[in-house]
């Protein structure tokens, strides 16, 4: 089923992020977590796609078994990085053969060990290139990624807001977030949106705190901040890896109760394969009557 339909019949559609494992120990792991979360009846899940597709063969085989193994909607994240048109088409045909409905049109990050993105021979140099192609070639339902406070690369958030809107004009039906810490930051992205005419379902992205480096890494690579007061809280228990947790999925829920009562489709959460914080945060909105 295309996400654009089941955004228009479930509210709040709470959907989960992975990413294919190294190993069979990870993908172990993985169905477990899978197992774990189904019961709170996604509205999809998604798989991701390693840099410069280095990942791409795991992630068809990954999508196609959720869907038709474990009974999930899944979605394929797709990236520009070093492929050719030909190559692209060669992934969607494999997906559109898995019964895949949804795809998620990136334009990826720079492989390892390089700093900027180059665009493939014979591909693709944005995302809404992609989107364009696949939406002309494909049925898929096509989802979008948006960055409530900018592209690192886009320093310019009105030239990042028109960005979003052409991907969206080729043919992207909704947006999910990059991760964010402050809900203001993604009122104020949706109203951007608003105010130049792009009005799809704005789904945003949420990863709980547990552990503060690594935290700190995503959100240099991404470009999201974590808020100042929410900083020290953290530093001052850093060398207490439950305490962290603990903040971290207090501040999860908070933003999620939030974002639910004063609108948001639903929540992406970003799981890193793991389920204990998300059903944590899961869990407290249950006992608050959101999402039950």
């Amino acid at each position: 089923m295309k996400i654009q339909e089941i955004l228009q019949e479930v509210r709040p559609a709470f959907s989960f992020e992975f990413f294919p494992p190294k190993d069979d120990d990870g993908f172990d792991q993985l169905f477990q977590t899978i197992d774990r979360l189904k019961s709170w009846n996604p509205a999809f899940v998604s798989v991701t796609y390693g840099a410069g597709g280095s990942t791409r063969s795991k992630t068809i085989d990954l999508v196609g078994r959720i869907k038709n193994e474990i009974g999930l909607e899944s979605m394929a994240h797709l990236t520009c990085v070093g492929h050719s048109s030909d190559e692209i088409c060669s992934v969607l045909k494999s997906l559109q053969e898995q019964g895949i409905d949804n795809v998620l049109a990136l334009r990826g990050d720079p492989p390892q060990g390089e700093t900027n993105f180059v665009k493939p021979e014979n591909g693709f140099g944005f995302a809404s290139e992609l989107v364009g192609f696949t939406r002309d070639k494909f049925p898929f339902c096509i989802g979008v990624a948006g960055y409530p406070e900018g592209h690192p690369e886009c320093p310019d958030h009105r030239q990042g807001l028109e960005h979003v809107k052409n991907k969206i004009i080729a043919g992207g039906s909704f947006i999910v977030t990059q991760l964010f810490f402050d809900n203001k930051v993604y009122f104020d992205f949706v109203k951007n949106l608003k105010d130049i005419e792009v009005d799809v379902p704005v789904i945003p992205g949420i990863m709980p705190i547990l552990n503060l480096k690594q935290i700190k890494r995503f959100t240099k690579m991404c470009g999201a901040t974590v808020p100042a007061d929410l900083l020290a809280r953290l530093e001052s228990v850093q060398d207490d890896p439950e305490a962290v947790r603990e903040i971290g999925i207090d501040h999860a829920t908070a933003q999620c109760e939030n974002l639910l009562s004063q609108g948001a489709p639903g929540i992406h959460f970003y799981t890193l394969n793991r389920s204990r914080a998300t059903l944590s945060v899961l869990e407290r909105l249950k006992s608050i009557s959101i999402g039950s």
